[in-house]
């Protein structure tokens, strides 16, 4: 059966008691609803990381970073190799987020050489990728996204099969309370997966995600897409309740799935 995830990005929160409270409240209610249907992570900022590690070390739950270098070593000030993230206990790590993109100049280039070097190092790339509001407007997104999936695979030296998570994240939808419809995601969820059979890649061994204000209330709807197999969450995560309900959303949906 499939797994859905459910992966949390924090992003530039919260302080250190607020981390460590909200930690072992996720950890909890993760571990109380552990099964096999269901994959749960966070993506805590890089300072957390050293001391989570030892809090998760026998949890079902995934930790992960928000962002890799593409370098291994060297003099580059400020950045944290794949190498670092993985003997911090980071299972996955987020490559490409649009914030990344448009606010710290990220180009398809770029993210295709962290993802490179996420692999090797042996993390599982979450690659973000997504249109904006006046691509979305002028027909593109399926263009949009097909460039920036296309980078990453003309980088990697094998077809990433069990290497590899995609997360769909449309930008007018992050963090602005706007959602894509599951019509609308299931669309392009589904254009990925043909871009990626097209490229040899064995497609039900790359979870696609959506990203997007999703909550609550609109959880359970997306991830009974046929192609959408879970989330990427923003605000949401920094909200135990709430990113349990999450995770139950996703829960009911594995549970039905198993059933049929």
């Amino acid at each position: 059966m499939p797994t859905l995830f459910v992966i949390g990005n924090w992003k530039l929160n919260p302080t250190k008691a607020e981390a460590v409270a909200l930690l072992a409240a996720l950890e909890s209610g993760a571990r109380a609803r552990e099964s096999e249907g269901v994959t749960v992570g966070i993506a805590p900022p890089f300072v957390y990381l050293g001391a989570f590690q030892n809090r998760l070390a026998a949890s079902p739950m995934l930790l992960g970073a928000q962002d890799v270098s593409e370098f291994e070593c060297g003099a580059f000030t400020g950045e944290v190799s794949a190498g670092m993230l993985v003997e911090h206990g980071c299972d996955f790590v987020i490559v490409g987020h649009s914030e990344r993109r448009q606010r710290f100049a990220e180009s398809d280039a770029t993210v295709a050489r962290k993802v490179a070097a996420a692999q090797s190092a042996g993390l599982m790339p979450v690659l973000c990728v997504g249109e904006t509001l006046a691509e979305r407007e002028q027909g593109v997104t399926l263009d949009v996204v097909s460039r920036q999936v296309g980078v990453v695979l003309d980088a990697l030296d094998e077809t990433p099969g069990g290497r590899l998570i995609v997360a769909y994240e449309p930008i007018w939808a992050i963090g602005t309370g706007r959602t894509a419809t599951p019509e609308m995601a299931e669309a392009v969820h589904a254009a990925i997966r043909a871009l990626l059979a097209a490229r040899g890649v064995a497609v039900e061994a790359v979870p696609i995600l959506y990203g997007g204000s999703v909550n609550a209330g609109n959880a359970e709807a997306l991830f009974a897409m046929p192609s959408i197999d879970g989330g990427l969450v923003g605000g949401a995560s920094l909200k135990a309740d709430e990113f349990l309900a999450i995770v139950d959303a996703a829960h009911a949906v594995s549970a039905g799935s198993a059933a049929v």
